[in-house]
């Protein structure tokens, strides 16, 4: 079932928000009408969408479409309906799918929040194809988790020697006073239950189990060295290797993170206490015979971070700028990294940003 609140037309000139009424999705049809976008709410329930719709106040600049995951009709006719889509419900595990292989055949721009590296790969190894035909042009994890660490990552190892070669990427994230929201609590069970986990080591992906251990990463002050989970099951692992050439990458995440009372006893939490998380996004690049660079960003509030990563992107890509041909991208692949981390820190989505 599609319903829009203005009068149908060929082609709706606006962003379409797929997971509108969720904490994400409504930080991102925020930052896209206060940057003079119009907004296609889109998601499943038509009650949830209406309503937010409503709350908006702002019936000529946004539209409602209802779309179930299962129902690719509705999911085709957004996208043709829409100049691109941010796509912010997770899992998406379960729901990455069905809305990128919308975007793909519809041939427009494509963001997703995803953080799990299994639906990240599935869009490199199912939808190159298709964007190639189509002229559509995806990227993935645009978002806090992944995206800023791919961005980084690329950024440290810019201008490094090739023939020195890179041996290691490793990206380390210190969180605090994380609140996750429904859909984040179903990833993490998720992820936390998965056995085969996707790694990259040796110069080679390998999909499998692998072995969960505690190490300590060297962030920057005033964090220090910390205690870390490794390796935490974050998407780097599938794009960086696109355009770093390491021979393995690994991403960390602070074993304190998960031992905070709220973070799972928080789906209640207002938009206020969700905004209270402290973080650092750390990437060491370490050579092959020593040596290496760090780059690193520092701020508050993951939510909005990742927020301003995807509309950031999408506002680039349907503004013509981003990959020069179609295709499903990484973060650092469709955007030059430098320039597009110290973009969003204009923005203050971060406090504190150092690149090499």
């Amino acid at each position: 079932m599609v319903t829009l609140l203005r009068t149908e037309v060929s082609r709706l000139m606006a962003i379409a928000v797929y997971g509108a009424t969720g904490h994400t999705g409504r930080l991102v049809t925020a930052e896209l009408l206060a940057r003079g976008q119009d907004v296609i709410l889109a998601g499943r329930g038509e009650p949830g969408l209406r309503a937010l719709a409503t709350e908006l106040a702002a019936p000529d600049r946004v539209n409602v479409h209802v779309a179930p995951l299962d129902d690719a009709r509705a999911l085709r006719r957004l996208a043709e309906r829409a100049d691109a889509v941010n796509h912010c419900a997770g899992p998406f595990t379960t729901t990455g799918a069905p809305v990128a292989a919308a975007a793909a055949e519809a041939g427009i721009p494509y963001v997703d929040h995803a953080i799990e590296p299994h639906p990240v790969k599935h869009l490199f190894d199912a939808y190159q194809g298709v964007a190639e035909r189509t002229g559509a042009v995806l990227v993935p994890q645009m978002s806090f988790y992944g995206g800023v660490g791919d961005l980084l990552a690329a950024a440290a190892a810019a201008g490094l020697p090739p023939s020195e070669g890179i041996e290691k990427v490793t990206v380390g994230y210190a969180v605090t006073g994380w609140r996750m929201t429904r859909g984040a609590v179903d990833t993490a069970n998720l992820l936390i239950g998965e056995i085969d986990r996707i790694s990259y080591a040796q110069g080679a992906q390998r999909v499998g189990p692998v072995e969960v251990r505690n190490s300590v990463f060297p962030f920057p002050p005033p964090v220090g060295p910390r205690t870390t989970i490794v390796p935490f099951p974050s998407p780097e692992v599938v794009t960086v290797p696109r355009h770093v050439p390491t021979r393995a990458v690994e991403v960390q995440l602070t074993a304190s993170t998960f031992e905070e009372e709220q973070i799972f006893s928080s789906l209640d939490a207002s938009p206020e206490e969700r905004a209270r998380t402290e973080f650092t996004v750390a990437v060491q690049v370490v050579r092959a015979g020593g040596g290496g660079r760090n780059a690193h960003v520092r701020g508050r509030d993951i939510w909005r971070a990742g927020a301003l990563v995807s509309v950031e992107a999408v506002l680039r890509l349907t503004g013509g700028e981003g990959p020069r041909k179609a295709g499903v991208f990484s973060p650092a692949e469709a955007f030059e990294a430098a320039p597009f981390l110290r973009s969003l820190a204009d923005q203050e989505a971060f406090e504190v940003l150092k690149l090499p």
